[in-house]
């Protein structure tokens, strides 16, 4: 028994066995009949347990946001160009050409 179990957690069958056959048919069906949501991290659970759209990323020109570190400004900004009144800005960072100059912003939004 023990080096039966031994063979099949270390794949010790050659390749024209039953046993082969028997483990790949094995790895398809979990592959296939496993519910997407075991796959899921607890966050995107949480998101869609409340019904809350996904969290994207948009590419703000740097003209849009004059003050970067204020978040109420930015929200404000995100909400007039997506209308969507209650996006929520999740993360801010800047888009710099090969001089260093701000040129966009990426802002994760929900």
């Amino acid at each position: 028994m023990l080096s039966g179990l031994r063979k099949l957690f270390f794949w010790n069958y050659a390749r024209n066995t039953w046993q082969w056959d028997v483990l790949c048919v094995v790895i398809l069906i979990f592959i296939f009949l496993t519910p997407k949501s075991w796959f899921e991290n607890g966050e995107r659970r949480a998101l869609s347990a409340h019904q809350n759209p996904v969290a994207s990323t948009m590419l703000v020109g740097a003209e849009l946001i004059t003050n970067a570190e204020d978040r109420g400004q930015v929200e404000q900004v995100i909400r007039t160009l997506t209308n969507r009144p209650r996006a929520q800005v999740l993360k801010l960072r800047s888009v710099k050409d090969s001089e260093g100059k701000i040129r966009a912003y990426e802002v994760d939004i929900r």
